[in-house]
């Protein structure tokens, strides 16, 4: 097993992976920028390196810099966390050249799925169902007309290189072809430095489900039930839960089934997470992360597995110790993403924070790396704070929910637990009826 960990990310996910090192008995190197220099992991960790200014490209995305820091402090692995060089090929590949351990996927995983044109073509190949759309990227506007044709408007042209809704636009007919194929062009080479995009067929209504998986790249693979990551504004999750209340039993044992049976195929290692849109009854494959998601606590909640302690283990060259049948799922959780933002406008809203406290109790997690007298910085990713509620039964988590949000204090910067205070009262989530659009419409009914 590892002694020493560096974590190559800040804020609450960097103290989530401290956490995992600690229960393990493994020491832990916290690199930040001149920014995060308070920040809670990094006073928590058994070293800190300073690698560089507060922009992210001169410190958490500086690769010598971090690898120096493994050096220097005798690391002997580096976990990337989520964002940042967590999917970066060329930097998994970097540290296995210096003599480190990159706790994560193989390079070459890494590289297919983080392409959406060739991952899927893997996904097909790995007898996953697929969105109908193009074959490949789309090279000229006369391809997307005829593509278009083929599968039908509405289309979704979305960046290959990229994720979070960058580079993704709409066209609901063949006059707006042009121009949307124009800005997602425009979008993909000014957020990810590659212009290629390519068509999918827009689905309405679907759902948003994704598959936490397990493997240790030995031929053992298991999944952790699915998410349901429907609560979306512009692309970006705000609300997940597991499992999802938009499945039944049959649909829930299919998908997991399927998507075992690919990563098997694939040989992967790691933590990975196989993402779908559901609609009527139908799977269609969307992509693969194959790092840790930022909501991999709900399905930490139902199945009593800490994903992170075994991404470490599984990197570390040890044999998966889980079999699908020693996976037994409980209860039902649910993920507010607290974010630095107006709840409104969602202005970003950095600055000191004043008072802080978090809310506690059976079925409660609070991830965050906040403190009373920490000053949130304007640099990065506004999420501060995960609050994880875990119930026996739906009903129970929302009322859990309702309550923890209530007692959650934080004073001194806009958040949006005001936000979510709304959304988890409305009816249709309640009930449990939404789909990726959903929160949309609901921002523009509530808050006009």
């Amino acid at each position: 097993m590892f002694e020493k960990i560096l974590i190559a990310n800040r804020g609450e996910i960097a103290l989530r992976i401290h956490r995992a090192c600690r229960e393990m008995g493994i020491e832990t190197v916290a690199v930040h920028s001149t920014a995060d220099e308070d920040a809670m992991h990094v006073r928590l960790a058994d070293e800190s390196v300073c690698i560089g200014p507060p922009p992210s490209r001169d410190s958490y995305l500086n690769v010598a810099a971090i690898l120096s820091a493994a050096t220097i402090t005798g690391a002997d692995a580096i976990h990337p966390g989520v964002g940042f060089l967590a999917e970066n090929a060329d930097f998994a590949a970097m540290v296995a050249e210096h003599g480190f351990v990159f706790i994560g996927p193989e390079p070459a995983h890494i590289a297919l799925m983080g392409d959406k044109v060739t991952a899927k073509e893997a996904a097909q190949e790995l007898g996953l169902p697929v969105v109908p759309g193009s074959d490949g990227a789309i090279n000229s506007e006369a391809q997307a007309r005829e593509t278009a044709l083929s599968i039908g408007y509405p289309v979704l042209i979305k960046a290959a290189a990229g994720g979070g809704g960058r580079g993704m636009k709409i066209a609901h007919n063949a006059e707006q072809l042009p121009g949307q194929l124009k800005t997602a062009r425009a979008e993909a080479k000014a957020s990810f430095a590659n212009d290629q995009v390519y068509l999918e067929k827009f689905l309405a209504t679907p759902r948003h489900i994704e598959v936490q998986v397990l493997a240790d790249g030995k031929g053992n693979v298991i999944h952790l039930g699915e998410r349901d990551c429907s609560l979306q504004r512009r692309f970006q999750k705000l609300v997940e839960e597991a499992p999802s209340p938009a499945l039944n039993a049959d649909e829930r044992d299919t998908v997991g089934r399927l998507v075992v049976e690919a990563v098997e195929k694939l040989g992967y290692r790691s933590a990975g997470t196989v993402e779908f849109l559901y609609e009527n009854g139908e799977f269609y494959f969307i992509e693969m992360n194959t790092r840790l998601q930022v909501e991999h606590p709900i399905s930490e909640a139902i199945t009593g597995v800490d994903l992170v302690r075994e991404q470490i283990r599984v990197a570390a060259g040890v044999s998966l110790g889980l079999r699908q049948q020693d996976i037994a799922f409980t209860g039902h959780a649910i993920e507010c993403r607290i974010n630095a933002e107006d709840p409104f406008t969602f202005t970003p809203s950095p600055g000191t924070v004043s008072d802080y406290h978090a809310p506690g109790g059976l079925g409660v997690r609070v991830d965050s790396g906040l403190y009373a007298g920490y000053t949130v910085p304007p640099h990065y990713d506004s999420l501060i704070a995960k609050l994880i509620v875990h119930g026996q039964t739906r009903n129970e988590c929302l009322m859990r929910l309702r309550r923890a949000l209530e007692e959650f204090v934080i004073d001194g910067i806009a958040t949006t637990i005001p936000l979510h205070q709304q959304l988890i009262g409305d009816n249709d989530f309640i009930n449990g009826e939404y789909d990726i659009n959903w929160l949309e419409g609901f921002l523009s009914r509530t808050q006009g």
